[in-house]
């Protein structure tokens, strides 16, 4: 990676590591919707699939009025994140309700990076003057809040759930929730 030297290059360094943070939970979100056995929760991973493909084009647009060609560099935060899931779900074999657990505090580990992220990058995205670009960000932490919020909820449930609190009417069948872990 060549020197950062100004704070213009700053911003642009962060926006490309949270594109690529973007574009790879694109990828991992379907995966996540597939191995979630509660019903809630795997709809929230197909919902929040369709509002990052949106942080990706709000991402895009941001590099455009900055005059840059969207460029993704690795993100070490995500990727760290995706190894902690995969190795759990590998040497751990978890039950569907471990695995929903799991999964619930690993959403919110994601969301608390990006929540991260992007306050950073709407703070020097004001520093620069750059408007539309506060504005686009602005809309991606909104969500990533929002998406934290409703993860929070259901990682109450499925908590409560899991320490035999509730019924748990609401998880698909274990060998659904079964099949769906050994595909990952």
């Amino acid at each position: 990676m060549p020197a950062v030297t100004s704070p213009e290059q700053l911003f642009e360094h962060e926006l490309q590591d949270m594109y690529y943070a973007e574009k790879t939970l694109t990828k991992v979100l379907p995966k996540l919707a597939e191995e979630a056995s509660d019903r809630e929760l795997s709809r929230a991973f197909t919902s929040h699939l369709k509002q990052t493909e949106g942080h990706v084009a709000n991402i895009e647009k941001v590099f455009r009025s900055i005059g840059k060609t969207p460029q993704a560099t690795p993100c070490p935060g995500i990727e760290g994140i995706k190894k902690e899931h995969d190795e759990f779900v590998e040497s751990s074999s978890p039950s569907a309700e471990m695995l929903d657990a799991f999964l619930t505090g690993a959403a919110a580990r994601a969301e608390h990076y990006e929540i991260a992220a992007y306050t950073g990058l709407v703070s020097q995205a004001r520093a620069l003057k750059e408007r539309e670009a506060v504005e686009l960000l602005q809309e991606n932490l909104k969500q990533e809040k929002d998406a934290l919020k409703k993860v929070e909820t259901i990682s109450k449930r499925i908590l409560k759930e899991a320490n035999g609190s509730t019924g748990n009417g609401s998880r698909v069948s274990s060998a659904s929730g079964q099949r769906a872990r050994t595909r990952s």
